[in-house]
């Protein structure tokens, strides 16, 4: 088999930003649904170790918003490789709003939550993973403000729940139904090993 077929349309980084990326995300969406648990909790070791994900959650989803912008630089530099021909129009049209909608929730979740910290009246610092103290929004403190912003966090967090599995679910469909080597892009492995 030669080297260009055997050959991801993505490049080792898109990969990488990838996979990175989506294990922040889901961890960070794992985190923030079992925070409550412990910041509601009567221990007060509970609460001091919620304070602490905090923290880690906040880092973690900064982290997500730089590395998404890195890789829209990517992706605006290379554009999106072409979909199997097999794919119906309907199919196409899916793929590309699920990518959409993922950049533009891997954009405003963490922003929301930016804005969420920035307008809280209780003034938390955001440590970002201790090495630094990482700026707030300039805008005006406001518990309104900073309750808006938490709603759009949630909802955005359960959108991103419901692509994430949509996401997956057609990585399947192409890769068990389909046959075709749309999830061997994104896992190069997969491609040695059917080859």
């Amino acid at each position: 088999m030669s080297r260009a077929v055997d050959r991801s349309p993505y490049s080792r980084m898109a990969i990488t930003l990838h996979w990175v990326i989506a294990l922040l995300l889901i961890g960070n969406l794992v985190g923030g649904l079992l925070l409550d648990s412990f910041l509601d909790s009567s221990d007060p070791a509970m609460k001091k170790l919620g304070f602490q994900i905090i923290q880690l959650h906040k880092s973690f989803g900064l982290t997500v918003l730089l590395l998404t912008l890195l890789r829209l630089g990517i992706r605006v530099g290379s554009g999106f490789p072409p979909l199997p021909s097999h794919m119906t129009g309907l199919e196409r049209l899916l793929a590309r709003l699920t990518h959409y909608g993922f950049y533009a929730l891997l954009l405003l979740i963490p922003f929301s939550g930016w804005v969420m910290v920035s307008a809280s009246p209780l003034g938390f610092p955001t440590s970002w993973f201790g090495l630094f103290e990482w700026p707030h929004l300039p805008i005006a403190t406001s518990k309104e403000t900073s309750g808006a912003a938490s709603e759009v966090h949630e909802i955005l967090a359960w959108l991103a729940i419901g692509l994430i599995a949509l996401h997956v679910a057609g990585a399947l469909k192409h890769h068990f139904f389909d046959r075709d080597d749309v999830l061997a892009r994104m896992i190069p492995a997969l491609r040695r090993r059917s080859a």
